[in-house]
């Protein structure tokens, strides 16, 4: 038997002529297509190609996975689309050589294959994959911005047809394994890795002679061509879909559009070419860059515990106590039971006990019909949640989170009673978005135990929490609650406390500045699309409905108080006045009470409120770029005033909180890269422009001022 394993691609040939390429990249915890990689794999190539007493070849891993993808390290300081260009070509030639070597060439996966790894495995004539649960494969490339760069584009539409293809492709779709093989993707499952080699060398001796599908001359698309006209409402619907989608931000998904349907009316190579260059595009272009840095980069520091205070011991939470089975605590319920604590659920009256823990139920029930779980599974989950009124039930607690109602009496209330029947060294979060958690301590007989622990809403979807430090909290009480919240599934950023935190203090300039547009006279259709067009999920008006403009008034109410406690004062905002004329004199309070700025009809839907231009007259409109500009630029710079004054510490969570916490226009890379990417001298000016037409609130930042003068960027 011939070895070799010294490279990074282990070379082994058996007495049956069967070579195994077994990726192994030296130094990572996963492959990667870097050079360190492909040179030694084309180099293997080389050798393949000369020997004729090779009669196969199975690739596979060393690794737990099989290939993430490209290096995306290499990727991201890409400046120059000729070198961007020359990659993908280079890449895309080694695996043309790996398909027309002569040989049967097997993908033995052991594990995900995603991006340039699918890409690899898709120049092999055979698939085979271990059916393990954790594996995921796919062409996520379009969530960083880019496209399949590897031939993906291509190979994809040929295997399993255009329209499957595409809709993978736009959407960045990760399957799991025997989805992977019931769309095509994969050939073959089996259970244990021994068989997977096996059944891949099986496969080499039994088809000596293999061809791709597109090398044959015979070959005919799975559902036809680009020209088919069948598809011809494919191609014509998928547009206007994925502009809906995108508003025009993300150039990745017209660019996959383009490879498809480009290399749907040529041959493979000439689509292979199209390809390197829509690709070299999106590589050096500014989305991508935002995308990788943040999404990329900066969140996995997070993930990694970048904000985790050092020098204590990763800490599980056995059992959490959640006070109050509104919606808010509910989910919080359902998110920790899942993670396999238990969980004792407690409300003022055994029915709203009880009515929190159904909403676990009916989640779970969804899941049970689209058959993300199982009847075992759940009965699990809900044997762990128990619903009470009993305060002696938190005993044994390890955790509390305390979710009442947004008021500092109660909170203070039920922080006794439960500390009553806790140990001394427990923690205590209380899930606010307002309330400053320095005050809320005062009532705790430990407030080195208490912090800030923001959920967003509905927790069982959004991926953030917002964990607040007090005056007086511990260390150690933060590094306890950075694990329950990774030990949960969620992504946590630290800040530190002061009034409405980060995400609220900042979400809450894009809807004030949606109801001073509304002010100055601008329509409320016009707003919502600038709103939408600028990248943000929904429009101000529409998601101030939602968050309900009663609460926004209460805020106000309370702000004015604790500033005069305080014996300060602040400028009232301009929205002030309208939320105070549609909640006080219209009663109109948001979306829950079927009316605000929308109209909320009994049979469904939504729509804007007739006579909102007659209570705010409308003015001489602004262009749709001010309009945007307006909504974009309170949020960028009031991060910076965050980011100056230490409420957040790091700009990874500044980016990462903007985005998961109230869908910051993601292609921005967060509010942060925004400023970077537009350049912050430029930034500065503009927003000074804004300040002179529109008030002090657009007064940029001094942290601003000093960094243009300086030269820097945050980084």
């Amino acid at each position: 038997m011939d070895t070799r394993t010294s490279s990074p691609v282990q070379f082994t040939k058996d007495q049956d002529g069967i070579v195994t390429l077994t990726l192994d990249l030296p130094g990572r915890p996963m492959n990667v297509l870097n050079e360190d990689l492909m040179t030694p794999f084309a180099e293997a190539l080389q050798r393949i190609e000369s020997d004729p007493g090779i009669k196969g070849v199975i690739v596979t891993s060393g690794k737990k996975e099989f290939l993430a993808g490209a290096d995306i390290e290499k990727l991201v300081v890409l400046t120059d689309p000729r070198v961007a260009f020359e990659g993908c070509e280079a890449f895309k030639a080694i695996l043309r050589r790996l398909e027309k070597c002569g040989r049967p060439v097997v993908a033995a996966l052991n594990g995900t294959a995603l991006g340039g790894g699918l890409e690899l495995a898709m120049a092999c004539h055979y698939r085979i994959a271990l059916n393990d649960p954790r594996a995921k494969f796919g062409l996520p490339e379009v969530k960083l911005g880019l496209l399949p760069g590897g031939g993906g584009t291509q190979r994809l539409p040929r295997l399993i047809g255009i329209q499957k293809a595409l809709s993978l492709m736009l959407e960045g779709t990760e399957l799991r394994a025997q989805a992977a093989k019931d769309a095509g993707l994969l050939h073959e499952l089996v259970n244990d890795r021994e068989p997977l080699l096996a059944r891949a060398k099986a496969w080499c001796l039994a088809n000596p002679n293999p061809i791709q599908p597109w090398d044959d001359p015979k070959f005919r698309w799975p559902g036809g061509d680009s020209r088919t006209p069948a598809l011809m409402p494919v191609f014509m619907s998928t547009p206007s879909i994925v502009a809906a989608k995108t508003q025009g931000n993300y150039p990745a998904g017209v660019n996959i559009q383009s490879c498809v349907f480009e290399g749907g009316i040529t041959d493979f190579d000439t689509g292979c070419r199209v390809e390197s260059r829509y690709f070299a595009e999106l590589a050096v272009g500014q989305v991508s860059k935002n995308l990788i840095g943040t999404l990329w980069f900066q969140l996995n520091a997070i993930n990694k515990g970048k904000s985790r205070p050092e020098g204590f011991d990763r800490f599980t939470v056995k059992k959490l106590g959640v006070l109050g089975a509104g919606m808010m605590g509910a989910g919080i319920a359902y998110v920790s039971a899942k993670a396999g604590m238990e969980v004792v659920l407690l409300d003022t009256t055994q029915d709203a006990a009880d009515k929190g823990k159904g909403y676990s139920t009916g989640l779970l029930d969804k899941d049970l019909k689209k058959g993300l779980t199982t009847p075992q599974a759940k009965d699990e989950i809900l044997a762990r949640i128990k619903p009470t009124t009993k305060f002696e039930d938190l005993a044994g607690c390890d955790f509390i989170i305390e979710a009442v109602f947004e008021d500092r009496t109660i909170k203070a209330d039920v922080t006794r009673k439960a500390e009553a029947v806790l140990g001394p060294d427990k923690v205590f979060g209380s899930n606010t978005s307002t309330l400053p958690i320095t005050g809320l301590a005062e009532a705790s007989r430990q407030p080195k135990n208490f912090i800030g622990v923001h959920f967003f809403s509905p927790v069982d979807k959004m991926a953030l929490v917002e964990i607040i430090k007090g005056k007086k909290t511990s260390p150690e009480t933060l590094a306890r609650t950075f694990d329950y919240v990774q030990q949960i599934r969620k992504t946590p950023i630290v800040v530190n406390d002061s009034r409405g935190f980060y995400t609220s203090r900042v979400f809450g300039t894009y809807v004030r500045e949606g109801a001073a547009l509304l002010l100055d006279g601008q329509h409320p259709r016009a707003i919502e699309a600038a709103g939408q067009q600028a990248g943000m999920p929904v429009g101000p008006l529409a998601v101030h409905d939602e968050v309900s403009l009663s609460l926004s008034m209460h805020i106000i109410e309370q702000t004015r108080k604790d500033l005069a406690a305080e014996g300060k004062t602040e400028p009232e905002h301009p929205a002030n006045a309208v939320v105070e004329k549609m909640v006080k004199e219209l009663n109109r309070p948001g979306k829950k009470a079927g009316k605000g700025f929308y109209d909320y009809p009994a049979e469904g839907g939504k729509r804007l409120w007739p006579e909102l231009t007659k209570v705010f007259p409308l003015q001489e409109p602004l262009s749709q770029q001010e309009l945007m500009d307006r909504l974009m630029f309170i949020q960028a710079n009031e991060s910076a005033k965050c980011y100056q004054e230490g409420v957040v510490e790091t700009v990874a969570d500044t980016n990462i909180g903007s985005i998961f916490g109230w869908g910051f226009a993601p292609f921005q890379g967060g509010t942060l890269q925004l400023i970077n990417a537009y350049g912050v001298e430029n930034f500065v000016k503009r927003s000074r422009e804004l300040a002179k037409k529109y008030g002090e609130r657009f007064k940029p930042a001094s942290i601003l001022v000093k960094m243009a003068k300086e030269g820097r960027r945050f980084e």
